[in-house]
């Protein structure tokens, strides 16, 4: 049986879409009565101002959290709230709202840890958790992870600025080894200006490699490395991951490649262009960059 909170969730949303869809289909749908439904419509003509204003806000939480999949918690739809509509509240109230309505940010899954191969070459950890840079394209940060989906497996490498945490190259491949790794970087060597970067990584074998450190060496890329079986040493980029995955891949569902790879793009592209962060001042990377520089 529905909750009194859950069945103020369900309404809010039926009036939304009532332009679209007839009200006995929506209230199937959603397991509620259209008695039940038209009375609480009715009751809207007797609301407070304020409640009236609660109701227009809680429109806006749901479009938000229909949009973008659920990613948003109060702090960030508050954010959202202010920069699309230029509704400026209290962070108190939107939480209340959205607890109203019986809605949440997703949770991130853990990533699991499943150690290395025997390394060739292992670099410095000269990084050493300073994940903080004042200017691009002074430390930068990679890894890789997989991408389950219809009982298939891709993998992602990426690499981070740590000046704004834009991705500055990515690859997507059916294959976790060497040539992953060395087409990413070769993609961030053609886009950004590299000489003397830090480029940090875990000691996975592709980045102990005899190849991948020549490569750094020849455009001057100096490489430092997480200690073993310490993932907090490259905890920016497991933050990224941890928001790829559950902002997209443990939303949806995928039956091919070519369509986990234009999600990627998609997704990327939101992150870089679109996605605000507290910690850039609500701006977006790419916005934050442009803002600095």
């Amino acid at each position: 049986m529905k909750t009194k909170k859950s069945k103020v969730q369900e309404y809010t949303v039926i009036e939304s879409l009532v332009n679209k869809y007839s009200v006995a289909l929506l209230c199937k749908i959603a397991g509620v009565s259209r008695s039940g439904y038209y009375k609480w419509l009715k009751r809207k003509n007797y609301w407070t101002p304020k409640q009236q204003e609660n109701i227009e806000i809680q429109r806006k939480i749901m479009e938000c959290h229909h949009k973008l999949h659920g990613i948003y918690g109060y702090p960030r739809m508050k954010v959202w709230l202010r920069q699309t509509y230029g509704i400026n509240i209290n962070h108190k109230r939107v939480y209340r709202l959205m607890k109203e309505m019986g809605i949440q940010a997703h949770i991130r899954r853990k990533k699991r840890y499943f150690g290395r191969k025997n390394p060739v070459v292992i670099g410095s950890n000269l990084l050493n958790r300073n994940f903080q840079t004042s200017n691009p394209n002074k430390k930068w940060a990679t890894d890789i992870t997989y991408l389950q989906f219809n009982h298939q497996r891709l993998y992602l490498s990426v690499i981070c600025d740590l000046f704004n945490n834009e991705v500055v190259a990515y690859k997507v491949s059916a294959r976790n080894d060497l040539k992953l790794v060395m087409d990413t970087v070769k993609t961030a060597i053609k886009r950004r200006d590299i000489n003397g970067v830090l480029l940090h990584s875990d000691q996975g074998y592709q980045y102990t490699s005899r190849r991948y450190h020549d490569l750094l060496k020849k455009y001057n890329i100096t490489a430092s490395m997480s200690r073993k079986g310490n993932c907090l040493d490259n905890a920016c980029i497991e933050s990224f991951f941890s928001h790829l995955k559950s902002e997209l891949m443990y939303l949806r569902s995928f039956k091919t490649a070519d369509e986990v790879k234009q999600a990627i793009d998609r997704y990327i592209h939101f992150y870089n262009n679109n996605r605000f962060q507290a910690k850039l001042n609500n701006l977006s990377p790419v916005q934050y960059r442009t803002k600095v520089s």
